[in-house]
C-alpha cells in the first residue's frame, strides 16, 4: 500500500501544476514500492515518468526543471564492509542493531502506523570509524551509500547553495539509500554564530526543512568531529546520537590480536606488545599500520620472516608520526633538549 503522505503530496503538486514536485513525488512512490519488493508497480511508475511529452510542451516547464537532478553532488558506491568488521562499544552496536532491525522490518511498523527511525548523528574524534560505520550500515541494509560532495553543493553565489541542496535531496528521494554527510558541521553550523553570514543561515534553514521531509526509506548518517558547532535545531532531527570515542587499550589490543591472526608466519609479538610498540591513537592509524605490513609481505614474496617485517614496519611507523606542529612526536618524547 502506498504511503498516505506521498499520495497527498502527489495530489497537492498536481493541483498546483508543479510538474517538478509531481515527478519527484512519483519517483519517491516508486522507490518506496521498490523497497517493499513491489518491483512490478515501481517499474510501471518509472515507465510512466518516461512518457514522451506532447510537441512544444517543454516550453511550459518551470525554469530550472531540467536541472533538478542533484546527482552531481553525490558520490555513489556499493558498500563492502560489514558491521561485524568494526570494533564498536556495546551501546553503539546496540543502537545500530535497532536501526537495522527497524529498517528491515519497516513494513510491519508501517502496518501499525509507525515509521522506522532513519536519522543518525555520529560524533567523536577523527579516525575512530564514523565513515566506516556509515558504510557498514549501508552494507547491512543492502543499500547504496551516497556521500555528499560539498565541492559540488557549496558555492559562493547567493542562494545557489540552497537550490543545489534541494536538488540533491530531490535526487536522493528517488531510491532507498544511505545518505552520508561527512564533516556535517561544515553545512549544519549554528545560525546564532555572529561570525557567519546570512547565506549560511539560509542554507541551514533549507537543510533542516529537507531533513524533516526525508522519507524513512532513506537512512541519513551525519558525522562530525565538532558537535559543539552544530546548530541547536539539528539535534532534535536525529533519532540516534552516537559517540564514537577514542578506543580504549583493551579495544586496541583486541584489534591487534584479530589482525595478527590473519598474518601468515610467526610474528614474534604478542598483540599487547605490538600495540604498545606502534601506539596508534585511533583505529585509522592501526588499520594503516596493518595495511603497511600486508603490502610489505606481498612485495617481499616470502624472502623475509614475518617478525622481521613487523620490526621494520614498527620503526617505519614511528619515523613518520608527526604532531600538528610538524615535529616527530617520538623525538619530542625521548629528547630532553626539545622544549
Amino acid at each position: 500500500m502506498v504511503r498516505n503522505d506521498l499520495i497527498i503530496n502527489l495530489v497537492k503538486a498536481s493541483v498546483k501544476g508543479d510538474e517538478a514536485d509531481v515527478r519527484a513525488t512519483a519517483e519517491a512512490i516508486a522507490a518506496d514500492e521498490r523497497s517493499k519488493k513491489h518491483t512490478g508497480l515501481a517499474d510501471r511508475i518509472s515507465r510512466a515518468l518516461e512518457t514522451p511529452r506532447p510537441n512544444g510542451s517543454d516550453k511550459h516547464l518551470r525554469p530550472g526543471l531540467k536541472i533538478r537532478d542533484g546527482s552531481g553532488g553525490i558520490h555513489r558506491h556499493d558498500p563492502k564492509r560489514s558491521i561485524n568488521e568494526l570494533y564498536l562499544n556495546s551501546l553503539v552496536r546496540w543502537a545500530c542493531d535497532e536501526l537495522i532491525e527497524e529498517q528491515r522490518r519497516a513494513d510491519l511498523l508501517r502496518a501499525h502506523g509507525l515509521e522506522p527511525r532513519h536519522r543518525v548523528l555520529l560524533a567523536g574524534p577523527p579516525g575512530n570509524g564514523k565513515t566506516s560505520l556509515a558504510e557498514a550500515l549501508a552494507y547491512e541494509l543492502a543499500l547504496p551509500l551516497f556521500t555528499v560532495r560539498y565541492d559540488a553543493v557549496i558555492t559562493s553565489y547567493l542562494g545557489e547553495t540552497a537550490q543545489r541542496l534541494r536538488r540533491l535531496f530531490d535526487f536522493v528521494r528517488t531510491e532507498p539509500c544511505v545518505l552520508f554527510f561527512d564533516e556535517f558541521d561544515a553545512i549544519g553550523k549554528e545560525r546564532g554564530d555572529i561570525h557567519e553570514t546570512g547565506e549560511i543561515k539560509r542554507v541551514v534553514t533549507t537543510l533542516l526543512l529537507q531533513l524533516d521531509d526525508l522519507p524513512s526509506y532513506c537512512v541519513l548518517v551525519c558525522a562530525t568531529n565538532h558537535p559543539e558547532l552544530l546548530d541547536r535545531a539539528t539535534w532534535r532531527r536525529f533519532e540516534f546520537r552516537l559517540n564514537l570515542d577514542t578506543p580504549s587499550s583493551k579495544e586496541m589490543i583486541s584489534y591487534f590480536a584479530d589482525h595478527l591472526e590473519k598474518l601468515e608466519g610467526q610474528p614474534g609479538y604478542t598483540a599487547k606488545r605490538l600495540y604498545q610498540s606502534v601506539a596508534p591513537k585511533n583505529f585509522s592509524e592501526a588499520e594503516a599500520f596493518f595495511l603497511d605490513v600486508k603490502r610489505r609481505v606481498v612485495l617481499d614474496q616470502g624472502t623475509r620472516e614475518l617478525r622481521s617485517v613487523l620490526d621494520d614496519r614498527v620503526k617505519a611507523f614511528a619515523s613518520r608520526r608527526y604532531s600538528p606542529n610538524g615535529r616527530n612526536e617520538d623525538a619530542q618524547s625521548t629528547d630532553p633538549t626539545v622544549p
